[in-house]
């Protein structure tokens, strides 16, 4: 699998001098770890791509380089929006999408524009495939919502379309306002949990909607991003099962699962939608998908 390496996810907040320059000790000893691990982290993986049974659950991502931005960090974050199996590995070919933003205080800002073209692969692919990235430049405190609308991809395997409407939340200067914003697509996950600061081992709590309406037993796939910033123990799971874990949402849409290792986390809710999308000639469905990612890290 490709990796790629951009810088440690979030730092605590420090308040005086001494308390940074420790903590910056410590970064750069954590990078200096990930770089002599790098090829370790090759090997494993591609090991786990020969060995591991395939489980193909697709995954729309959108992944920031940091989902904490305290006052001492870099202000520009880099986004990274995919199609992909996360435990895998595996890219999707992913055209450009419909439609990407952000809301901050109730505004949306379209990003559209900002989009360019990157190429990844995993490790057993023998092409590489379109995934989108950006920078964005954080300037007030509050809470940022990116989201991103597909084209809807066509998945011959199953016979129907794909779109996932996927959205990911990442604080900034301290000021904890508008995690749980309903950002108005066809469907979405809203956290009951806030989705940012959280440790190995919480539980997530989210409500799936559709239309704006709470959608009854929802089934939602959960899968761990295998390539997730700083994860030198990569994944080998045992059996299909293992991959993609499943929770069922309750009368109301609401879901909770708790995260049992350090990195991304995605969750995606799936229904059949009630339009159409014509393939050569016919018909076809569309599964859509209502995803969010959250990252977690241990305590120590």
């Amino acid at each position: 699998m490709a990796f790629f390496f951009w810088k440690k996810m979030r730092r605590e907040g420090q308040k005086h001098s001494v308390e940074r320059h420790v903590f910056n000790s410590k970064k750069r000893k954590e990078k200096m770890m990930r770089t002599q691990h790098a090829m370790l982290f090759i090997v494993m993986i591609s090991f786990m791509a020969l060995a591991a049974a395939p489980a193909w659950a697709h995954f729309g991502a959108v992944i920031p380089s940091d989902d904490i931005v305290v006052q001492d960090d870099d202000k520009n974050l880099n986004v990274q929006i995919k199609f992909i199996h996360p435990l895998e590995g595996h890219y999707m070919e992913m055209v450009k999408p419909r439609q990407f933003g952000v809301m901050h205080d109730g505004q949306k800002t379209d990003l559209l524009g900002t989009l360019q073209p990157a190429r990844g692969n995993g490790p057993d692919q023998n092409k590489a495939f379109t995934f989108w990235t950006t920078d964005y430049q954080i300037r007030r405190p509050g809470d940022y919502t990116f989201f991103v609308e597909p084209e809807p991809y066509w998945e011959p395997a199953e016979d129907c379309f794909i779109v996932h409407y996927t959205k990911v939340c990442v604080n900034a200067l301290g000021l904890e306002q508008g995690w749980d914003d309903h950002v108005g697509l066809e469907t979405e996950i809203i956290p009951f949990t806030r989705p940012y600061g959280l440790w190995t081992g919480n539980l997530f709590t989210g409500q799936v909607l559709h239309k704006g309406k709470p959608v009854p037993f929802a089934e939602v796939e959960v899968e761990y991003l295998n390539d997730s910033p700083g994860n030198i123990s990569v994944v080998l799971p045992p059996a299909d099962p293992y991959v993609t874990q499943v929770v069922k949402a309750d009368a109301n849409g609401v879901f909770s699962y708790a995260m049992p290792k350090a990195g991304w986390w995605g969750f995606a809710a799936l229904i059949e939608a009630d339009w159409k999308r014509e393939h050569d000639g016919r018909e076809k469905g569309v599964e859509i998908g209502a995803v969010y990612w959250v990252h977690t890290r241990d305590m120590k």
